[in-house]
Formats: structure tokens, C-alpha cells, sequence
């Protein structure tokens, strides 16, 4: 346990933004996962609700930008194969 006051405010920091980024990554990863699984029908709709939680994530360093891209870009090949099946 830290003795310094501004160490246990930086530990009181940490565990709070912690706690945020768990939450915020389990919602980026939801929202892919939801795209993946839907059905042709409704990707669209479901990879426009993923773009927006990637960009986030991507805003928020929650992950790298180029990673945001690269997922964005992904899913979009796979709703339009599952769009041209």
C-alpha cells in the first residue's frame, strides 16, 4: 500500500480508469461480436452501431487508431460478403 498521498490518489486514479476501460473494451467486443452474428439481414444496421464504438475506443485510446481502422475495415468486408451470399 502506498504511505505518499499523491501515490494513493495516483492508485484511486488507476483503479477507477481500470474499471472504465474493462467496461468500454466489453462493449467494443460485444459490438463485434454482434456484427459477426447477425444475420445478413440486419449487419448493416449492426456494423453502423459498431463504428461508432470502434471510433470511440479508437478517440479514447482505448485501443491504437490504426487498430480501430483495421477492425472497422474487416467487418466491413464481412457484412458485404454476407451481403453478396
Amino acid at each position: 500500500m502506498p504511505r505518499i498521498k499523491s501515490a494513493k490518489k495516483r492508485m484511486r486514479q488507476a483503479q477507477s480508469a481500470s474499471a472504465r476501460n474493462r467496461t468500454q473494451r466489453s462493449q467494443l467486443r460485444t459490438a463485434i461480436k454482434k456484427v459477426r452474428t447477425a444475420a445478413p439481414a440486419d449487419a448493416a444496421g449492426a456494423f453502423a452501431d459498431a463504428v461508432g464504438v470502434i471510433d470511440r475506443a479508437g478517440r479514447k485510446n482505448l485501443i491504437h487508431r490504426n487498430a480501430a481502422a483495421r477492425q472497422k475495415s474487416r467487418l466491413a468486408k464481412a457484412v458485404a460478403r454476407a451481403k453478396s451470399k
